[in-house]
């Protein structure tokens, strides 16, 4: 089994420096862009199902690398796939204190008051990963997400799973390509970006 996992495009969000969390914003143009590219370069992978966040930003990733790629599927949606809910920070700008401590040290960041925390999401993400695999095939998964939620679902296949982000917030686009076999997933990829090097742009840093 192989399962490409991919953030989704850019959105107005990334760019203006304000959570999104489970706000529903589409994709910009430069998103737009980044997801065709990204489904071009893979064309000749064919998928056997495609499964997104239900939010429009994630799921028009999904319908785009398809469309580009060649890959004529549906896409499924599974609300495990949501990006982290920041509950009453919803729209806050990055710079905020507690926004700022949820970027520096996750696991230290109280839960968002009626949103989650990353061990919540770590729980929900997990669990879709761990049922995926679960019936050891030999087909091809899509699954397109967000960035926490993606780091969230990985977290314990790091080699450091202390450092959440992994390094950094992963860029829009990339792709992280697990192989499952036997009940034994390996990380074949590791945030791979298929556009030029020039378009990685992280907004996150402090």
């Amino acid at each position: 089994m192989l399962i490409y996992i991919v953030r989704h495009g850019e959105t107005k969000a990334n760019v203006d420096g304000y959570l999104q969390g489970w706000s529903d914003d589409p994709l910009n143009e430069n998103g737009i862009k980044l997801a065709e590219i990204t489904g071009q370069n893979m064309k000749g992978i064919r998928f056997d199902q495609c499964i997104s966040s239900p939010l429009s930003r994630a799921r028009e990733t999904a319908e785009i690398i398809l469309r580009e790629s060649g890959n004529q599927i549906p896409v499924r949606s599974d609300d495990r796939l949501r990006e982290i809910n920041f509950g009453d920070f919803e729209r806050t700008d990055i710079t905020d204190l507690q926004v700022r401590l949820f970027f520096d040290d996750p696991f230290k960041c109280p839960q968002f008051p009626n949103g989650e925390n990353v061990m919540m999401v770590m729980k929900r993400t997990q669990e879709f990963l761990k049922q995926l695999t679960k019936p050891d095939n030999n087909r091809k998964y899509l699954v397109v997400t967000h960035g926490c939620a993606l780091r969230a679902m990985l977290n314990y296949l790091y080699k450091d799973p202390i450092d959440y982000w992994h390094g950094h917030v992963p860029y829009n686009c990339c792709i992280n390509i697990l192989e499952s076999k036997k009940g034994i997933i390996q990380m074949i990829a590791d945030d791979l970006v298929l556009y030029p090097k020039d378009l990685i742009v992280d907004r996150y840093k402090a």
